[in-house]
């Protein structure tokens, strides 16, 4: 059995994986990714981005403006924040919050896929669609992982390994880490690709249907369960149902379009003149039994790690999961290949699941009580009630929006400056090249030391082989000096001149200081 080795194998090519192999290739480490499948997935699943991780794919330059407008941004060449969104299918006004963190971008999965993938190429990956990881072990120093290819089994020797294998991840299973959480399988899901009627469709993107009323893009709930329209593509528009309390359904059982056909009528308690989709696929076509919210004990176990949906699995109600899972990816690129390279110790490693599994724990417990929200019962239409009267107030839509943006969880970095541990805010500096955005500094993921006072740079010029040091200015600026990480976060900040925190935070996140004879060779 032949055997080859690289530094960095990841279990799987979906946005994840892909995504972390760009972060991986940017920073000078080139990855072997695996994927059973024989090419990008063509499967419709999320529908578009939400949130800040909408600003850190603009970021890396990625972000391009919206096809579809069902966020209702305008076609701006960098995102903007949406007016409007929902909480459990309740409308959530933003247009009057004074920072709103919510960004959408309205971009299929199978065009993101195919988007990173060839992004990915281009920076040099090595793709191996066909390949399966079938096992692995590990002596803490490296591992072994067993594939099945093309043209038969072979092992590849890695210092790290990433799981990107989704929520049945075999990755984690092999490690033994605890996927503890709330399962349920009375619930059952059916969406498909549906021909509307032209006469049922509204004009801002919702649908009326005789008998039943008029339905708003996105989740609604009825007494009998929720009714799912959204049409993002045009001409194909997608419609569901949830219904609660349901025998279940064997895993082997094909879905239908009738299935689903006839699980929307149930739910509506009306006929609903739709057939099935017309035109070339894929269409999407799928059943969902049960809701599972769970979340990896740990997110790494010495040179293994998880990513994605290996680690946590939530209702995808309010559209979190790629904004968590690409996050996650763009907070370990960085990390990964700073210890590859032999620029950080091996412990950075440990503030991926510092910083990112408080976030997940938040996603679940909003996806949760979206969830609860949306349930059938006098009781729940009553909470609805109330709740839709607080999401009316400024300061609850703000808690809200902060919460679905993923804004509201600040990284604990070791600075108590109020930028430290947040996203850079979207700041437009002149330099001696004119002015440019700081996420245009940051395109080649390489940290950025923002120095708008003049007083800074000089005192990084030991960290100028790892660290990119712009001398700039704003108006209004919100600080003096900003250090900012490869994935847009702020490590360390300045209203004045805290030469001595920029040192230890310089050192932290990006290793020793070297002799300037080192950084100039």
């Amino acid at each position: 059995m032949s055997e080859t080795t690289t530094d960095v194998i990841i279990s799987g090519a979906g946005p994840n994986g892909l995504m972390l192999a760009c972060e991986l290739a940017l920073a000078g480490v080139q990855p072997i990714v695996l994927d059973p499948l024989e090419g990008p997935s063509p499967e419709p699943k999320a529908n578009g981005l939400i949130g800040q991780v909408v600003r850190m794919m603009d970021i890396r330059g990625l972000f391009s403006p919206n096809e579809f407008e069902i966020f209702d941004a305008s076609r701006a060449e960098h995102p903007e924040p949406i007016p409007h969104y929902m909480f459990s299918g309740l409308p959530l006004e933003l247009s009057a919050l004074q920072n709103n963190p919510m960004y959408g971008w309205s971009i299929p999965q199978p065009r993101l896929i195919a988007l990173l993938a060839a992004r990915a190429e281009e920076l040099g990956v090595r793709i191996r669609w066909g390949n399966k990881l079938t096992d692995f072990r590990t002596d803490g120093e490296q591992i072994v992982a067993a594939v099945a290819g093309p043209e038969g089994p072979y092992r590849i020797a890695a210092r790290y390994l990433v799981g990107a294998d989704g929520g049945k991840s075999l990755v984690r299973k092999q490690l033994g880490i605890a996927f503890q959480g709330t399962s349920s399988d009375d619930r059952i899901t059916r969406f498909a690709h549906a021909h509307v009627p032209e006469e049922l469709r509204t004009g801002d993107g919702g649908i009326e249907i005789p008998g039943a009323g008029r339905f708003s893009f996105g989740h609604n709930r009825v007494e009998r369960g929720m009714f799912v329209y959204a049409e993002i593509l045009p001409g194909r528009p997608m419609i569901g149902a949830a219904e609660h309390g349901c025998d279940p359904v064997p895993d082997d059982e094909p879905v239908t379009f009738d299935e689903v056909h006839q699980a929307v009528e149930r739910v509506l308690g009306v006929p609903v003149p739709i057939t099935p989709p017309e035109g070339p696929g894929p269409h999407a076509l799928r059943r969902t039994v049960g809701q599972n919210t769970l979340l990896a004990e740990h997110y790494r176990r010495d040179g293994v790690l998880l990513l994605g949906d290996s680690a946590h699995v939530h209702s995808a109600m309010g559209g979190p999961g790629l904004n968590l899972g690409l996050q996650d990816a763009i907070n370990l690129g960085w990390k990964l290949a700073a210890v590859v390279r032999g620029d950080a110790p091996e412990d950075l490693l440990d503030t991926y699941e510092s910083e990112r599994h408080p976030v997940a724990e938040r996603v679940m417990m909003h996806s949760l009580s979206q969830t609860a929200l949306i349930a059938p019962g006098p009781e729940v239409t009553a909470l609805r009630e109330l709740f839709s009267e607080l999401m009316q107030l400024p300061e609850v839509a703000n808690h809200l929006a902060n919460l679905l943006a993923g804004s509201d969880v600040r990284y604990a970095i070791g600075d108590d400056h109020p930028l430290s541990g947040r996203l850079v805010p979207d700041l437009t500096v002149t330099t001696d090249a004119g002015p440019l955005r700081v996420a245009e500094l940051l395109r080649t993921a390489r940290p950025i030391l923002l120095d708008l006072s003049g007083g800074a740079a000089a005192h990084a010029r030991e960290w100028a082989d790892r660290v990119d040091i712009v001398t700039a200015t704003a108006d209004d600026a919100p600080a003096a000096a900003l250090l900012i990480r490869p994935d847009g976060y702020v490590a360390w900040a300045t209203d004045d001149s805290d030469i001595d925190g920029l040192h230890r935070a310089l050192t932290r996140w990006f290793g020793p200081a070297r002799a300037l004879a080192e950084v100039t060779d």
